[in-house]
């Protein structure tokens, strides 16, 4: 597969529906939330992908991301459906490596359907619906990550609900619905276009996850479960590189109709999710959880998570300052807000931080300005790259901070943002967008922290973490 296709898929499923409305309140909810979690294992992907090609896919989306919040109505927001109350006990299913693939993406094996059929997807904070490959479907070339079709089949699953077009969900929530409804009880059906002439079309319906429940009171051995009415969408027909990296897409982002949604309204009103290094080996994974982290404890910093229909189905931030060495730079505060264009997302969807034009000349400056005595080279896609061993001592490395609302400070690690791009060379590893539009904090300078989004309360906490299992 090209490896621009995940990330050029899932910036097209983006939403175009509204927030869910969270309900408000303070963190202590956080301390008397339910102790029952869902826990995700996350695999980093492939680290031989040509970092040209992932900066290409990363302003593909980037553009995508700020066309929505620039310029796109806004369907009416809905209350998240409301699942069974937690159960004593953790949510936990088996992920698969999609290391081999070669995208910037990060992979989480999902069973869907009764009998359960097992999938490789996409964990993206930036798609409101879920969608597996279905039967029928058909590509130039429809392997999936193992090298076998693997595809959904829905006459296969007793538990598989379609919606018809008439209905609210279709009318008003699916993102890229068919307007035209000639008969009422017809599937409700979705025909996605992409930028790179791709394109997906489907039907959306529901259908059952199942997951494992591992006791929290101690009880030994896991039992199966399963999470009704996931809203799934089911692409019967695909063409374009776009769709060949995974079997699809597991939605992650601020949406009534979101896996991430539904799993945490039974698990707590939280999810989290641990990054490792991009680069680090194969077989190293992470984790995704639905529900309290026991990781996240009172070390972690806090700030409030914006979760209005202006940045829906992403998770935005404020941003008060960023310095370099120490020193505040001179941003301009309108690039940091939502309400003027501006604005700054998390979205693990994007692999190198994208920042708007202001804040991009300001740090590469002040980062720059640190790194004078190292001779530069050219290579695409980076403004600032440098021959690392030419000096004999690796020079020091400026600390970049980015300080949020409510005193919140993260302070990644210099490999996430002074990164490796080809053997002794080292790059800026940020990207200019455009102004007015939104910054997007790329998973790469997300690494090695655990993010935890508590969508009840509207917090987002984080701290650093090796995140390795």
């Amino acid at each position: 597969m090209a490896r621009c296709g995940v990330a050029v898929l899932v910036l097209i499923l983006l939403a175009c529906v509204a927030a869910a409305a969270a309900a408000g309140g303070g963190d202590h909810h956080h301390r008397r939330g339910s102790r029952a979690s869902a826990r995700l294992q996350l695999v980093p992907a492939a680290p031989g992908a040509s970092l040209a090609e992932r900066a290409r896919d990363d302003r593909h989306r980037h553009a995508y991301i700020s066309t929505r919040l620039a310029s796109s109505s806004r369907r009416r927001a809905a209350e998240t459906s409301t699942a069974p109350g937690p159960e004593a006990s953790a949510f936990a299913m088996p992920l698969t490596s999609g290391a081999y693939t070669g995208t910037g993406q990060y992979f989480v094996r999902f069973r869907v359907g009764t009998p359960a059929q097992p999938f490789v997807l996409v964990a993206d904070t930036g798609s409101d619906l879920t969608w597996v490959k279905c039967r029928g479907a058909s590509s130039p070339s429809a392997a999936s990550p193992s090298g076998s079709p693997r595809v959904f089949r829905p006459a296969d699953s007793k538990s598989w609900a379609p919606f018809p077009c008439s209905s609210d969900t279709c009318k008003s929530y699916v993102p890229f619905s068919l307007a035209n409804c000639s008969a009422g009880t017809a599937p409700c059906s979705y025909d996605y276009r992409y930028k790179d002439n791709s394109s997906a079309r489907g039907v959306v319906g529901t259908d059952a996850a199942t997951i494992a429940l591992s006791g929290s009171n101690g009880g030994g051995a896991d039992r199966k479960a399963k999470l009704q009415e996931v809203v799934l969408g089911c692409t019967t027909s695909y063409d374009g590189q776009s769709f060949q990296a995974s079997d699809g897409v597991l939605s992650l982002g601020n949406s009534n109709i979101s896996f991430a949604a539904r799993a945490a309204a039974r698990f707590g009103g939280r999810f989290s999710y641990c990054l490792v290094d991009h680069l680090a080996p194969r077989n190293t994974s992470s984790y995704l959880t639905f529900g309290p982290d026991a990781s996240n404890g009172a070390s972690s910093s806090r700030t409030p998570l914006l979760l209005d229909a202006l940045v829906a189905p992403f998770y935005a931030v404020t941003v008060d300052a960023v310095s370099v060495a120490g020193e505040a730079l001179d941003i301009p505060a309108e690039v940091w807000d939502v309400k003027r264009n501006g604005g700054a997302i998390l979205d693990s969807g994007t692999s190198l931080t994208i920042l708007a034009t202001p804040a991009y000349k300001a740090v590469v400056a002040a980062l720059s300005k640190q790194l004078a005595g190292v001779p530069r080279v050219t290579m695409d896609p980076f403004e600032y790259c440098y021959n690392w061993t030419a000096t004999g001592t690796p020079p020091a490395v400026p600390r970049l901070e980015v300080r949020f609302a409510g005193s919140a400070r993260l302070q990644p690690p210099t490999k996430s943002y002074v990164i490796d791009a080809a053997p002794g060379v080292k790059c800026i590893g940020l990207q200019e967008g455009g102004w007015p539009g939104v910054s997007v904090i790329g998973n790469i300078l997300q690494q090695e922290h655990l993010w935890e989004f508590d969508l009840a309360n509207r917090w987002l906490r984080f701290k650093e973490s090796r995140c390795a299992q």
